[in-house]
């Protein structure tokens, strides 16, 4: 699991998380809502990759969230495949105004499991929740989906802000969750290893070809994906 600190303080960490998903969903917006709390009704279709980095507390410790804005345009997909890489986090998501871009989910989550770790924390997003009466896709069939999938899903407008928070610090706080378990499983290893090296026997060597007790092999740890 990517994570840095910047100062050497262990409750420093860097999570690099990717929104993706067809173009004109909202990812930009989303963003933007998130990270300085703007809103561009007229917001162009993402050219390339952007990204802004926030910082969240969770459970006392500093997390610092990079977010990459990856385009979803088709012909931009072979330039931000490399920015898949190291995810840690991702939200997906779609428009609940056109179904073809929830359609799409399953590919999106392809591209994402071939590009970056299986194992990375998921949210599907359901934007545009302020478009009531333009929704073709209910959320109950996003909850199906994420469900069969195996991630997160929550609605969200980055019109009006509704959820928009809680899905980022959703996924931050997932990936956060994971990494505190990973270091938990760590701990106990190291302990069981250095319990296992205290029971060990001394190796007695009394001369050419002749010896006496000697330990069992080494146990060897690796560590987990």
């Amino acid at each position: 699991m990517a994570l840095n600190s910047e100062d050497g303080q262990a409750e420093d960490y860097l999570f690099k998380i990717v929104l993706i998903g067809d173009s004109a969903v909202g990812k930009s917006n989303l963003l933007a809502r998130f990270a300085r709390d703007e809103f561009y009704p007229n917001s162009k279709s993402t050219i390339g990759v952007e990204f802004q980095t926030q910082k969240l507390n969770i459970d006392g410790k500093e997390i610092k969230a990079q977010i990459w804005d990856t385009a979803g345009q088709e012909r931009f997909r072979a330039v931000t495949s490399a920015y898949y890489r190291g995810a840690v986090g991702a939200l997906l998501v779609y428009d609940i105004s056109r179904r073809q871009t929830f359609d799409s989910v399953g590919r999106w989550l392809n591209e994402l499991h071939t590009y970056s770790d299986m194992n990375v924390i998921t949210v599907l997003v359901g934007n545009k929740s302020d478009l009531k009466d333009a929704r073709e896709v209910s959320a109950a069939e996003g909850k199906t989906l994420a469900e069969a999938q195996g991630l997160f899903f929550m609605e969200t407008s980055a019109l009006d802000s509704s959820n928009v928070a809680a899905a980022f610090r959703t996924v931050v706080k997932e990936i956060y969750g994971v990494l505190k378990r990973k270091v938990v499983q760590s701990q106990e290893l190291n302990k069981q290893d250095l319990a296992w090296l205290g029971n060990g026997k001394t190796v007695v060597l009394e001369g050419k070809g002749t010896s006496t007790e000697a330990t069992a092999p080494q146990k060897s740890w690796c560590c987990g994906t």
